[in-house]
């Protein structure tokens, strides 16, 4: 098989095993096919040839370009990943990859906003319209449930039950979760199913995300994006927001007010409680700043 047929039997080896995300297996595809690529251009050996020296050099040349140690330690897991399956395929008999050490990063504090700034963002649509009411309820379900963006835009209606208050939600790997939802979130849910999408998909067809646009179509990640951002500038928010600003208030708050590691675990769909525990750092720093501000001897 030549480097496209690889890497595209990998990929789908990937989503049938793991049941990984469409964007995920887009960030393999790209590390992969750019590896792919500057074998190629290198004229250095073939995908199934490419030893560990060779790598190096890869990664060096990465390196030279300004890639952060992140984006290094991603590529090399993608690497990894690939010639993993390459071996147990019986396609190579040594792993190019496993000597080589992940370069060190620094445990980055995900982004997050203030209780005051969440509450400013949620209160920025105007609600008297029928967009303004859909957006309304976007956040409050993203920041209520704490859901990634995907999850956001991808719910269908049969996903939620507003009568007791929860969402059941389709999480990586395809993993099923359920979130409970506050009274509000529920309340700015049913407003907009009510009103809002009825409108909004009058003479449309038919579609079964919760959220359309005013075609009567599912709303898109980056369309969600556009909107958040403009809402966050109208707002007065200025730090810059990621996909995940409102998902990481969510964990930061519920942590702020005494909610069980395990409990946020569960909520937000982790696999691994290590990946939860960075939250805990957020907590720890909020607790030494209030402890500053309102000592006598801070």
């Amino acid at each position: 098989m030549n480097s496209e047929q690889l890497i595209d039997s990998f990929l789908d080896a990937l989503w049938s095993e793991r049941g990984l995300s469409q964007n995920t297996l887009a960030a393999y595809g790209r590390d992969l096919k750019a590896w792919a690529y500057w074998l190629e251009q290198s004229k250095y050996s073939d995908l199934l040839a490419a030893d560990s020296a060779t790598l190096q050099q890869y990664l060096a040349h990465r390196g030279r370009q300004g890639a952060k140690s992140s984006s290094m330690a991603r590529v090399l897991s993608s690497l990894r990943r690939f010639y993993r399956y390459q071996l147990r395929q019986g396609y190579i008999s040594e792993d190019p990859s496993a000597l080589i050490d992940a370069p060190r990063i620094g445990r980055l504090l995900p982004s997050s906003l203030s209780e005051e700034q969440v509450d400013r963002l949620l209160e920025a649509p105007d609600v008297d319209l029928s967009l303004g009411l859909r957006d309304r309820a976007m956040l409050e379900l993203l920041y209520a449930a704490g859901l990634r963006v995907t999850e956001l835009v991808s719910l269908e209606v049969s996903q939620l039950n507003l009568h007791i208050g929860l969402v059941r939600i389709i999480g990586k790997g395809n993993k099923e979760r359920l979130v409970p939802l506050g009274d509000v979130a529920v309340d700015w849910v049913k407003r907009y199913l009510n009103v809002a999408r009825k409108e909004l998909m009058r003479g449309n067809g038919t579609c079964n995300a919760v959220f359309v646009t005013r075609r009567g179509a599912g709303m898109t990640r980056q369309g969600f994006w556009y909107l958040i951002k403009r809402y966050a500038k109208q707002a007065g928010i200025q730090q810059a927001l990621s996909p995940h600003t409102l998902r990481h208030a969510f964990a930061t708050h519920l942590l702020n007010h005494g909610a069980d590691l395990r409990v946020l675990q569960m909520l937000l769909g982790h696999s691994d409680l290590s990946t939860t525990q960075i939250y805990t750092h957020i907590a720890q720093a909020r607790l030494q700043e209030v402890h500053q501000k309102h000592h006598p001897r801070g």
